[in-house]
């Protein structure tokens, strides 16, 4: 989320992107630095999953992430 808000406070676009366990405290954190960011959540976990699945989540997600890149 500091990235993020590090990026946009420089001009360059960003999107963040989480696993779907992280939607409330994103929520949160983004309420507290005062920020709005576009973000995109993919299944959980991410951590424990293979190169292979976290290509796939990838490639599920990238649509959604493109939009919202270019949305901004």
């Amino acid at each position: 989320m500091h990235d993020i808000a590090d990026l946009e406070g420089r001009g360059i676009v960003g999107v963040g992107v989480a696993s779907s366990e992280f939607v409330d405290a994103a929520a949160l954190q983004a309420k507290s630095l005062g920020f709005d960011p576009a973000m995109v959540f993919v299944a959980h976990p991410v951590q424990d999953r293979s190169d292979d699945e976290v290509r796939a989540l990838a490639d599920a997600a990238l649509d959604e992430i493109l939009r919202a890149l270019t949305d901004a």
